[in-house]
């Protein structure tokens, strides 16, 4: 298994969408997110985007007020985790325009959803854009 948890954390350290690929208790992932979150938030932006934390990497990337953390096995590639982390923002730029904080809040679902349609089980499934987006468009069509 490669990825671990994928977080969307704004700048004031409150997350916004978490999705975990491993059984950690609640307790356990209120920990996880606290530390990690204090941790990367206070980095530079000269820093380079990679922290290791227990036995997880940590590949983040600030885009606007948002941070896309993503925790890892320590064997796994860290530009390849950016470049997904650039997937999946251009998947949700595309759906919803400059994607912000306040369309991770108010449509949560689609959130999980298009993250749903990228990652199953920790592994990468689906890089195309297009094929991520159709069956959001499908329900948005329906509804």
């Amino acid at each position: 298994m490669g990825i671990r948890f994928v977080l969307l954390v704004n700048k004031q350290g409150q997350t916004r969408l978490a999705q975990y690929y491993e059984y950690l208790t609640l307790e356990e992932r209120r920990a996880l997110e606290g530390e990690i979150v204090r941790k990367c938030l206070a980095r530079n932006d000269q820093q380079c985007s990679f922290v290791e934390h227990r036995n997880y990497k940590v590949v983040y990337r600030r885009y606007a007020s948002l941070f896309f953390l993503v925790g890892v096995d320590n064997d796994e590639n860290e530009l390849a985790i950016l470049e997904f982390i650039h997937l999946l923002v251009e998947t949700m730029d595309r759906h919803f325009g400059n994607v912000c904080e306040l369309d991770i809040m108010f449509h949560l679902e689609k959130a999980h959803f298009m993250l749903e349609e990228m990652v199953m089980n920790g592994c990468i499934v689906e890089t195309s854009k297009t094929n991520i987006l159709s069956p959001i468009q499908l329900m948005d069509k329906a509804s």
